[in-house]
Order: structure tokens, then sequence, then C-alpha cells
């Protein structure tokens, strides 16, 4: 049978030497048909220089002119892609070598599946370390799971092609946060099954993480939240629990407005929830 088309889909920053180490994780994969698109995000460092001299036409480069953020990155390269599968990686992450073997199979054992992830293995600042508990990944109707924090991997997710058209592109607006937004989106509607294999290399603690270069995440995962909850695609049942989670958030966020003087964030936050609680 012949090996349907995976788009491997990799957005980069200024992370040259993490970067050559994603693709080449790529390059090293079992299945043979896959295109490799990096989207270079307006770096300023010789990312693409070096990947020109070590990969050559193995790899398609999408340079953008300038940084515009890694959700205008993933969707360009969406847009260039030509795979009836898409595939994300993160530069600062890799692939095993059967990953895209293993979730292929995955997936077309059950084809009514639109996307799947695998588990992980995670590097923080050099040492292989556990989730905790509340990080493990959960498997099927995950749209409860997904409300606090963010329990879907860019890195380990798999789609068919046909998923963008149904659920939509990532939410260019968001300069981080915008996967938790993605995830809403389609964890209120259709399954996100795991395949339970460590089949990518997750790595943390670096500087250039957005988890440490961008402040007040909260302020972008209450975005996604009022943006769930007004989208009309929730069932009552989800709409009050992402309602529960959004006021939790909010609390906390709101408290570090009135710290810090935004007093009229504040008031607009609190307003807004009222509006959709109403």
């Amino acid at each position: 049978m012949t090996q349907p088309l995976i788009s491997a889909i990799i957005p980069t920053f200024n992370r040259s030497q993490s970067l050559i180490r994603a693709v080449a994780s790529v390059l090293a994969q079992s299945w043979s048909n896959l295109e490799i698109i990096v989207v270079d995000d307006g770096s300023t460092d010789n990312s693409a220089e070096l990947l020109r001299k070590r990969f050559g036409s193995r790899i398609r480069i999408l340079q953008l002119p300038r940084n515009r953020g890694v959700s205008y990155a993933r969707n360009r390269g969406i847009e260039l892609s030509r795979g009836s599968f898409i595939a994300f990686l993160d530069s600062d992450d890799l692939w095993q070598p059967l990953k895209t073997e293993r979730q292929f199979a995955f997936m077309q054992a059950q084809a009514d599946i639109l996307i799947s992830q695998t588990d992980e293995i995670w590097i923080r600042n050099g040492k292989r370390v556990n989730p905790c508990k509340h990080h493990q990944k959960p498997s099927g109707s995950i749209f409860s799971e997904c409300l606090p924090l963010c329990v879907v991997s860019p890195s380990a997710v798999m789609m068919r092609r046909r998923f963008f058209a149904q659920i939509g592109l990532f939410d260019e607006t968001l300069p981080a946060c915008e996967d938790y937004d993605l995830w809403l989106r389609t964890a209120c509607r259709y399954s996100i099954p795991l395949l339970a294999e460590k089949l990518v290399t997750k790595y943390g603690g670096h500087d250039d993480q957005l988890s440490r270069t961008i402040p007040a995440l909260d302020r972008y995962r209450i975005h996604a939240l009022v943006k769930i909850i007004s989208s009309g695609l929730l069932t009552p049942v989800q709409k009050n629990l992402a309602l529960i989670i959004l006021k939790s958030k909010s609390k906390i966020y709101l408290k570090g407005c009135r710290k810090r003087g935004r007093i009229g964030e504040a008031a607009a936050l609190e307003q807004l929830i009222k509006n959709l609680t109403d």
C-alpha cells in the first residue's frame, strides 16, 4: 500500500541549534513519505542558512519577513502543506523514529477520528522528569480536562487535513495559549484519543520558552475561555464547566490587575463575566 503524504510543520524563531535537532528527528522517521516545512518566523539568527547547508532540498523553508508569532507561522505552514495528514513539531522538541508510523496506524484503525496525540518524554533542564498527575494526558472526550490547563501538546498531535475545515486555524491574535484555544474548540465537539506511547521528547526549562518570555499567560487563557463560552458550540454542561474555570482564572488575574493599578481592565473583565453569566 502506498504511504499517504504526511506534512510535518515546524515553526521557529531564533532557535537554530535546537531546530537542527528537531528537523533531523523528522528525517529519521521510519515513515518515508513526509514533507517537512520549516516556517522561519522572522529569525535574526542564521537558522535558514544552517538548514539549507545541512539538509538542502530535503526540506521546504518558508521565511517570513518579520516575526508574527507561532499561530501565524503554523497557519502559513498549514496553507503551504500538501499532506492528507498534518503534524506539528516545536523547534525545541523532537520525534522518536516511529512517531509518524505508529500514530498513522493508530488513526487508520479509528477512521472516524480527526485528531490524536501521543504520550511524551519530558526533559527539564537537561534531566528526564515525570509529569505530575494533573499533567498526565487524558484520552477521548477530554473537554473538562482541557479547561484548567493545556493537556494536548502541539508536538504530539496528528490530524487529518479536514480537521482545519471543521475546527478552523490557530487564532493569530493570541501571542500565547493559541494551542489551548484550539484544543478547547476541538474537544467540545470531538474526541482526542491518546496513543499511550512516548513518541515525542519535549524539552523545557530553557530561557526562550513562551511561558518564560510572555507575562500573564492567564490573560490569553481567559480570552480563549470567553471565546468558547460565547461561541454557541457548548452544551449547557460544558458551558457551566467553562464558566467555573473562567471565574477561577479571572479571580487571580483580577487581583493582579488591581495590584498593578489596571482598574479599567479589571472593571471591563468583571462586566464581561457578568454578561456571560446573566
